[in-house]
């Protein structure tokens, strides 16, 4: 990736602006290869979900992640470049479409701004395999074209466009420009023909479709815990899904707004597939992230309610910490992540015992996973090995979700998959996308899942999905 520094004292204006497209364009021709080129610039104070919402179209690719704790979120839209390889190897073919696009980027601005150029935005499918219902492919990967972020106490908008010998250079020139004028003097102003929230009726859930009471799924944990008990796997993660029609088509980023007021310790995120659907949610769980050699890795498994009370509370989360069952769940997960790191040549230490992390609704042992990892060891390396963790497929991996299918009669799609981004130094982040929806019209299909182990119960996996579930619902309405 070439960079090109801003003098953000030097005079810029629209005719500069188009005179260096058209010599992005003559580098393209020159090279036989199509250039990104992205701007970036140290912005105004913007929340980047508020402009995403007030840009929302769903026929439009766009990504959002948040994690309001650390001060960290993330936002973009509209594809500049896009790749949705099909089965097999995308992993592989991520990593190519990525080295690729950088190969042939020039980045303008300031490269010390945090999230300074192109981002690449990422959505995996749980199963690698597409099946025919599912809305999103085995992998999404694009460039936005605008990407608003704040981190480290500042904001940086950035504008991409690709440009090829048959550009529009023009009709590029006027979009960046107005982009990055519009981000500079940015207003929470109402859009035109978009009806605010606060006008329309309140959504109301009429009806639901799915499993009811869940006696399909208490069935299929006591055959999954039969095959535990012949050694088929140690552990198994089944989930539920439910879906839920309302009287008005659901706006999916006014539910996340929700969410991450609810959840603010949790990965607020979005990932919308371009074709009217959006899958959302607030994930406690981080899968992976690498930045400054250094991989962080979440382990939360095991689960207890929250307490009406104070000293309730306290009780049902020392009743989790002295858990043998979810104490055994927890150290599968740790002894799992701590292989796979091992086959990649990476010594993993282990941050103390197990911890409460303490949701609205529910508490889970916790504990993070650290190492420093070689050089030329990427993030999509980490997350095709990490990937599905004991915390959302089971251990031994292949075995536990090769009956998954078996098990659920729906169609995991986006569901505890990896969802994420990667920057020009293929460091990056990932969340597992659980605690999720997707949001299709006025139709939004909730899934909520549990980890069956040796001394799993039936009845109490469906009593915490149930649980999951309305915390989800709360939110719909």
């Amino acid at each position: 990736m070439d960079i090109f520094p801003l003098d953000p004292s030097a005079p810029t204006t629209e005719e500069a602006l188009g005179a260096f497209l058209e010599g992005i364009q003559g580098r393209a021709e020159s090279l036989g290869h199509g250039q990104l080129v992205s701007i970036s610039i140290n912005s105004k104070a913007l929340d980047p979900l508020a402009v995403l919402e007030l840009i929302y179209e769903p026929g439009e690719l766009h990504f959002y992640m948040e994690r309001r704790s650390d001060g960290m979120a993330l936002a973009g839209a509209e594809k500049a470049l896009a790749l949705k390889p099909g089965d097999g190897n995308r992993f592989e073919n991520a990593r190519e479409f990525i080295e690729d696009t950088l190969a042939n980027t020039i980045a303008v601005g300031d490269s010390s701004l945090p999230f300074f150029g192109p981002h690449f935005f990422c959505g995996f499918t749980f199963f690698e395999e597409k099946e025919e219902s599912s809305y999103f492919d085995p992998a999404t990967v694009f460039v936005p074209k605008w990407q608003v972020t704040t981190a480290s106490g500042k904001c940086v908008a950035t504008a991409s466009a690709f440009i090829d010998v048959e550009s529009d250079i023009d009709s590029i020139k006027n979009r960046i420009w107005n982009a990055n004028t519009k981000f500079s003097t940015f207003e929470y102003s109402r859009v035109d023909g978009v009806q605010e929230k606060s006008d329309r009726p309140k959504w109301h859930v009429e009806s639901v479709e799915g499993e009811g009471d869940g006696s399909a799924f208490v069935e299929a944990v006591e055959q999954a815990l039969a095959e535990i008990g012949e050694g088929a796997f140690e552990k198994i993660v089944l989930a539920r899904s439910k879906t839920f029609r309302a009287n008005q088509e659901f706006h999916p980023l006014e539910i996340l707004n929700g969410l991450r007021e609810q959840y603010p310790d949790c990965y607020a995120f979005s990932f919308a597939n371009g074709d009217g659907q959006s899958f959302i949610g607030a994930s406690p769980e981080r899968l992976v992230k690498l930045e400054d050699s250094v991989v962080k890795v979440d382990v939360l498994a095991g689960s207890a309610p929250r307490g009406a009370t104070a000293t309730e509370d306290a009780r049902l989360g020392s009743q989790l910490l002295r858990s043998e069952k979810d104490q055994y769940e927890h150290k599968v997960v740790v002894d799992s992540i701590r292989r796979r790191l091992h086959d990649l040549g990476v010594g993993a230490e282990i941050l103390g015992s197990p911890i409460l992390k303490r949701l609205s609704n529910v508490q889970h042992l916790y504990n993070e996973i650290t190492a420093n990892v070689s050089e030329g060891l990427d993030v999509l390396q980490l997350l095709k090995e990490l990937h599905p963790s004991p915390a959302v497929g089971g251990s031994p991996r292949s075995a536990a979700c090769q009956r998954i299918r078996h098990y659920e009669n729906f169609d995991r799609g986006l569901y505890a998959g990896p969802i994420g981004w990667v920057n020009s130094s293929f460091e990056g982040e990932f969340l597992v996308g659980i605690r999720s929806a997707l949001v299709d019209e006025d139709l939004a299909s909730l899934y909520a899942g549990v980890g069956i182990v040796k001394g799993s119960v039936a009845e109490n996996e469906t009593v915490e999905t149930d649980l999951k579930f309305k915390a989800l619902l709360e939110s719909l309405n």
